[in-house]
């Protein structure tokens, strides 16, 4: 913990002396989780981090961030991010619809 203020290190080590945490990196865990519950905006650039480097699906972007999928894509739309949309090559789709015409 050398990057932190010595008084927020004496602070965790409190709480883990009192017994309210069973160690210092179980205190670092809580706070990180109550950073992303309170701070929606960190959950929706973490969401479009990970879909854009393509670590999660559009669908588990937007549960992530909070949102449905549309207000997702909407949100990817305003900051010019563009999605990449795999199709089906068009002889195969050409071949499937002489199927059923």
């Amino acid at each position: 913990m050398d990057t932190l203020s010595a008084g927020v290190d004496r602070k965790i080590k409190a709480l883990v002396n009192a017994g309210y945490y069973s160690s210092e990196f179980e205190v670092m865990k809580d706070a990180i989780r109550s950073l992303f519950r309170n701070n929606s905006e960190l959950n929706i650039n973490a969401a479009i981090e990970l879909y854009k480097e393509e670590e999660i699906s559009i669908s588990k972007a937007s549960e992530m961030a909070g949102m449905t999928t549309i207000e997702f894509k909407e949100i990817l739309g305003k900051r010019g991010i563009i999605r990449e949309i795999e199709a089906r090559p068009a002889a195969e789709m050409d071949q499937k619809l002489k199927k059923y015409l």
